[in-house]
């Protein structure tokens, strides 16, 4: 009796550590399940937050011209739109869509895309050298957001909406001197969108 007691609790023992492990397996995988949650990142002056996406670029074609706010994708208009509300709400005058500014924002959503970072610089190119490279001579001031995200049904109103709430990205669409804007995007075989809004005054 006395033995078969003790073979009880040994065994008693054992199954209460599988369940343990059985739980705490059930828990990291749970975790695991999470990460497929939406994503959104902004870019920052930290080069840590770079995104790592791919590893080898591909080449980028430049086309001709930029399209026109009518030919601009959905998520394009909806940012371009959200970030005129934001500042008609402001006070401010809503900004002119501007075609080479689409277009050079969209070289630059894409590049980001293929290189797999997100940053305003990217082959050793700034954002002025960008500009001149799709034939914008001449402007006064010119200025730059860009985000990434991934999973969200509005991915070009949820741009706007968090850019609205850093104070570099807010300043931007807030800016004042601002005249013209304009959204380019590209969106990455796994579903990530990559968007790119320029502004300008010439």
């Amino acid at each position: 009796m006395l033995r078969y007691s003790r073979l009880q609790i040994v065994f008693g023992m054992f199954a209460l550590a599988c369940a343990l492990v059985l739980v705490s397996a059930r828990g990291a995988f749970a975790q695991e399940k999470q990460s497929s949650r939406p994503v959104a990142r902004l870019i920052t002056d930290n080069p840590s937050s770079a995104r790592r996406v791919s590893e080898t670029p591909e080449p980028i074609s430049v086309p001709a011209s930029g399209p026109t706010l009518e030919q601009a994708n959905a998520i394009e208009r909806r940012a371009f739109e959200q970030t005129n509300a934001e500042r008609t709400k402001n006070g401010l005058p809503a900004l002119r869509w501007d075609a080479d500014l689409c277009r050079m924002a969209r070289l630059q959503s894409e590049r980001m895309a293929k290189q797999g970072y997100l940053s305003h610089s990217l082959d050793g190119l700034r954002l002025r050298d960008r500009a001149r490279a799709v034939g914008i001579a001449h402007y006064t001031v010119l200025g730059e957001n860009i985000a990434y995200n991934f999973g969200y049904d509005d991915p070009g109103g949820f741009a706007v909406e968090r850019w609205m709430l850093s104070p570099g990205h807010r300043a931007n669409i807030l800016e004042v001197g601002f005249k013209a804007m304009a959204v380019g995007t590209f969106v990455a075989t796994d579903g990530s969108v990559f968007l790119t809004q320029t502004f300008i005054t010439r």
